[in-house]
């Protein structure tokens, strides 16, 4: 009974060290008697020798890691702190776990100082307006490096750009001081637009004269529905050239009759009013 009850817990033990399970994003990597199996296993139900095999789970899911923070002095000398994500998975579980001690922690320490390297050779107006460029280049150079070690290397995103208190007010006056000049710009093309169609409205009434009427009867209709207390009327300059025509006339046939009564050839002067 005692050498049966010994060989049912062996069998027990056997099993449970024999029998493992691996989760459809995972795979592993067996050593036996320390030399690894050149193909991993999983998913599923896997059997290994117990003392012999020894596994280690590799997770084949995409890892997201966020790159710490860096300082970095830029091409044109500014100092700003990057920070960015990056997205890889692997993809040879073999190769990611007798290549490198940890895949990880290395991918991590390679971004950092892949981030420093390729910000800091780059002007800060190229950083700031061509984002996706230098996101591709940190790509290509991380799965360059990484690829030896199965890893591939997805996608990395530069998230945020500290920049000094002084840069930041410096940048603000720039774009103020751009913004000024759109808008004296637009202004002055604005300008000279009108200056043109209004030009191009004189020479049209000038050939139509009856255009000028018109308009001056729009101009009384729309004053006539303001309800505002002063209201100034235009009187056209068509409409007071003939009195003026007229007043000339008189004041030259009023000279022309006392020319004749006085007999002589020049005009009475009138006399100087005297002011009491």
């Amino acid at each position: 009974m005692t050498s049966m009850a010994i060989i049912i817990v062996l069998a027990l033990f056997f099993l449970i060290s024999a029998v493992k399970i691996l989760r459809e994003y995972e795979r592993a990597v067996i050593f036996r008697l320390g030399r690894v199996i050149e193909k991993a296993k999983g998913p599923g139900l896997i059997i290994l020798i117990p003392i012999v095999d020894k596994m280690i789970r590799v997770d084949m899911r995409l890892i997201t890691m966020d790159v710490p923070p860096q300082d970095v002095i830029t091409r044109d000398n500014v100092s700003i702190k990057v920070n960015a994500v990056v997205y890889f998975r692997v993809m040879d579980s073999v190769a990611a776990v007798i290549q490198v001690e940890n895949y990880s922690y290395a991918t991590s320490q390679l971004s950092q100082t892949t981030l420093r390297s390729v910000c800091g050779e780059v002007e800060l107006d190229e950083l700031l307006s061509q984002r996706e460029k230098i996101n591709s280049q940190l790509q290509e150079i991380l799965d360059h490096h990484t690829d030896p070690w199965g890893i591939k290397v997805t996608t990395v995103q530069v998230k945020h750009i500290d920049l000094p208190t002084e840069m930041q007010r410096a940048m603000a006056k720039q774009a103020e001081a751009e913004r000024e000049r759109r808008a004296k710009v637009i202004n002055a093309e604005g300008e000279f637009q009108a200056a043109a169609r209004l030009a191009q409205a004189a020479e049209i009434i000038q050939e139509h004269p009856i255009a000028l009427q018109l308009r001056y009867l729009q101009t009384v209709q729309e004053m006539s529905s303001e309800t505002a207390t002063t209201i100034v009327f235009p009187i056209p300059m068509d409409i007071i050239t003939p009195f003026s025509q007229l007043a000339q006339l008189a004041s030259r046939e009023m000279s022309r009759k006392k020319t004749e009564k006085t007999g002589t050839g020049q005009p009475i002067e009138p006399e100087p009013e005297t002011t009491g």
